[in-house]
C-alpha cells in the first residue's frame, strides 16, 4: 500500500502551526461566535480544544501496515476466513470537521500467516483518527489488511452515522451510511464475495 500522505510534509514540518497558534485559533473562532474568550467559562476552552484535537487526529503519526508486521503461523488445517464484527470506532469528516460514529466489520481469509486480533481493531483507530470520508475509511483499511498481511480475500464494511447530516444541512438524524470493500478472492469471486457478505452484514444494524 502506498503510504499514507500527510497534509504537513517533510519540507514544510518547520512551518506546522504552533500549539499557541492553536490556542489562538480557536479563541478567533469563539469571537467569530461572538463570546469572549476572556470570559471565565471559556478561559481554559483553547488548551481543552488543543488537547482534544491531539487525541483525535493522533492517527497521522502511525503506520498501520507497520503494525501488523508481526504475524504467527497458521495451523495448516485452518482454512476458513477471521472475521471481527462490530469494532465501534469515531472519526471527523473532513468536509466540516464533524464526528462520524459507527462500526467496522472485516474479514481476511489468510494463508500461512495470521496477526492479533487487537492489530486489527487497531488499524481501524488509526484510519479513524484521521480527517475522513467513509468511503475511503473503508478502502484504507482494505488495502492496510491486504499490503500487511498479504491474504486471499479481504472484505470491509463500514456502518457509520454522520453528525454533519444530524446537526446541520438536511439535519436528519440516525441515517446509517454503509460501504463496503472486497480484495482478492471476495472481489474476484461471486459467490466468496456473497458468503463474506451474508457474515458480515449479519449483525451490522447500529443504535446510537
Amino acid at each position: 500500500m502506498k503510504k499514507q500522505p500527510v497534509p504537513i510534509d517533510a519540507a514544510s514540518r518547520d512551518t506546522k502551526p504552533s500549539k499557541n497558534d492553536v490556542l489562538n485559533a480557536v479563541k478567533t473562532l469563539i469571537r467569530w461566535a461572538g463570546d469572549n474568550p476572556s470570559r471565565e467559562g471559556l478561559l481554559e476552552t483553547p488548551e481543552r480544544v488543543y488537547r482534544a484535537y491531539q487525541e483525535f487526529f493522533s492517527g497521522y503519526g502511525e503506520d498501520p501496515v507497520a503494525v501488523l508486521s508481526k504475524t504467527f503461523s497458521l495451523d495448516k488445517d485452518y482454512t476458513e476466513p477471521v472475521i471481527l464484527q462490530r469494532i465501534p470506532f469515531s472519526s471527523h469528516c473532513e468536509h466540516h470537521i464533524l464526528p462520524m460514529v459507527g462500526f467496522v466489520d472485516l474479514a481476511y481469509l489468510p494463508q500461512n500467516r495470521v496477526v492479533g486480533l487487537s492489530k486489527l481493531g487497531r488499524v481501524v483507530q488509526i484510519f479513524a483518527k484521521r480527517l475522513q470520508t467513509q468511503e475511503n475509511m473503508t478502502v484504507e483499511i482494505g488495502k492496510a489488511l491486504e499490503d500487511g498481511l498479504h491474504p486471499l480475500g479481504v472484505a470491509v464494511h463500514i456502518s457509520a452515522v454522520h453528525q454533519c447530516m444530524s446537526l446541520r444541512g438536511l439535519k436528519t438524524p440516525n441515517v446509517a451510511t454503509l460501504t463496503r470493500y472486497y480484495g482478492g478472492l471476495y472481489k474476484n469471486d461471486p459467490r466468496a464475495r456473497d458468503d463474506i457478505k451474508t457474515v458480515l452484514t449479519s449483525e451490522n444494524q447500529i443504535s446510537l
